[in-house]
C-alpha cells in the first residue's frame, strides 16, 4: 500500500509495471508506473478497495433491487419484502452502532447476519456476495444480534389474548395458554472449566426454555441457562414460573419431565381408564407444537442446528444469537410467513419421566387434572 501511494515519487527506471496481491481481498491489483511527464502518474485497478478497504463505497453498490427473489431466498433465507421490513425495523439501532464516516450500510449488515443465521458459517463466498470481509461479517452479525435482542420484549411476550380455541381445535385439550419445553443448543466449550454447561448427553450447550401458542408464536424465550441445569430447575428460576404462580385461568402443557401444577398440566404417568388414555393422546398431540416449532427454528436458522456443528462463541454470545433467531422467528410469523414450512421430519425423542417424591406432589393440581379428564375426555 505504501509503495503504491508513493509510486509517483520513485526514482530510477521510469517505465515499468508491477503486480501486487492485496491479501485481504484476494484480488489482484495491477499498478503501472509511467513517466512523470505524463498526466496520470499511476493507474490502479480496483482503487476503491485500495484506498478505502472494503468500505461503504463497495458495500453501497450491493442493491437489493438488482437481484432476484430466488437469489435472496437461497442465500439469506427470507423473501425481499421481509428483508426490507427488517432493515427498516433495525435501521436506527444499526446506524447508531456504526457512526463512522464510511460505515457499512444497514442493508448489508442485515444481509450479513441473515446469511450467517441461515447458513451457520462465515463463509468467504457469503462475504464476497455482499462485498465484505470475514471480519466485517462478524461485526455485522454482532450488531444485528444486539439490535434483535433489544426487540425481544416487543415481539416475544405473554401479554396477548389467550388462544384457548386454537389449542382446543388441535386435539380437544381445553384451557391451554401455551406449550412448554426446554431445548439444548450446542456451543463450544467455555474457556473456563465450567461443567455447568455440560448437559446430560455429555456435550456443552445452553438451555433454552420456550413457551409457544398454537401457531408456533413464541410467548416466552429464555436462552441464558447453562445446559447442565435440569429442566425443572430452569423452570423454577424462570420468569414464566413467577408469571403463572397466581394464574387463575388456563394452564401450560409440559411433558413428563415437569412436575404437575395447577398452571402446568402433565401427562398421566400410568394411565388406566380410557379417559386417561384419551387425555394423554390429546396432551401429546397438543404439546408437539412446541417441538415442531423449535425444529422449524433450527431448520431455518442452521447456526442452531447441532448436526451442522456447534456455535463457536461464548455462552453469553451464543445465548444472544439464539434469542435473536427466536425474535426473527416471531417477526416472520407476524409478517405472514409459515412457521413450519421448513420443518424437519426427525422422530421426537421421548422425554424421561420425572420421578416425584410423594411430598413434592401437588394434591390440588392432581384434583384439577382429574376434573379435566372427567369433564372433557370421559
Amino acid at each position: 500500500l505504501f509503495w503504491l501511494r508513493n509510486a509517483a515519487n520513485l526514482k530510477g527506471p521510469t517505465d515499468y509495471s508491477r503486480l501486487l496481491y492485496y491479501k485481504r481481498s484476494k484480488r489482484l491489483l495491477l499498478a503501472v508506473c509511467i513517466p512523470r511527464s505524463m498526466a496520470i502518474p499511476i493507474a490502479i485497478l480496483d482503487c476503491d478497495l485500495l484506498l478505502h478497504g472494503r468500505g461503504s463505497k463497495i458495500l453501497d453498490r450491493f442493491d437489493l433491487d438488482s437481484v432476484s427473489d430466488n437469489f435472496l431466498l437461497t442465500n439469506f433465507g427470507f423473501p425481499r419484502d421481509f428483508i426490507l421490513y427488517l432493515v427498516d425495523l433495525l435501521r436506527e439501532a444499526l446506524c447508531r452502532r456504526t457512526q463512522r464516516s464510511r460505515a457499512i450500510s444497514p442493508e448489508v449488515q442485515v444481509l450479513a447476519a441473515l446469511g450467517f443465521y441461515t447458513s451457520g458459517s462465515f463463509q468467504t463466498s457469503m462475504g464476497d456476495t455482499i462485498g465484505i470481509s470475514q471480519a466485517s461479517m462478524s461485526r455485522c452479525v454482532s450488531n444485528v444480534t444486539r439490535a434483535l435482542v433489544e426487540k425481544a420484549p416487543q415481539f416475544i411476550t405473554f401479554n396477548r389474548e389467550p388462544s384457548f380455541e386454537e389449542f382446543e381445535r388441535v386435539a380437544g385439550f381445553p384451557g391451554v395458554l401455551g406449550v412448554l419445553d426446554c431445548v439444548q443448543v450446542a456451543i463450544k466449550a467455555p474457556n473456563s472449566e465450567d461443567s455447568t454447561y455440560v448437559n446430560k448427553k455429555g456435550f456443552h450447550s445452553v438451555a433454552c426454555q420456550l413457551v409457544c401458542d398454537a401457531r408456533g408464536l413464541l410467548l416466552s424465550t429464555e436462552t441464558h441457562w447453562p445446559g447442565g441445569l435440569e429442566d425443572t430447575i430452569v423452570l423454577e428460576r424462570s420468569a414464566v414460573h413467577k408469571h403463572l404462580q397466581d394464574n387463575k385461568e388456563g394452564w401450560l402443557l409440559g411433558d413428563g419431565r415437569y412436575p404437575l401444577r395447577k398452571w402446568l398440566m402433565t401427562p398421566v404417568e400410568r394411565p388406566e381408564s380410557p379417559a386417561e388414555f384419551q387425555y394423554n393422546l390429546a396432551h401429546v398431540a397438543t404439546h408437539e407444537i412446541v417441538d415442531r416449532t423449535f425444529r422449524a427454528i433450527q431448520t431455518r436458522f442452521r447456526c442452531l442446528d447441532g448436526t451442522k456443528g456447534y456455535l463457536q462463541y461464548s455462552p453469553e454470545k451464543s445465548s444472544s444469537i439464539l434469542l435473536a433467531c427466536c425474535v426473527l422467528h416471531n417477526i416472520s410469523l407476524q409478517s405472514g410467513l409459515d412457521a413450519w414450512t421448513l420443518e424437519r421430519t426427525e422422530p421426537l425423542e421421548q422425554p424421561k419421566i420425572l420421578d416425584q417424591k410423594p411430598e413434592d406432589r401437588d394434591s390440588e393440581a392432581e384434583e384439577l387434572r382429574k376434573q379435566i379428564i372427567h369433564k372433557h375426555f370421559s
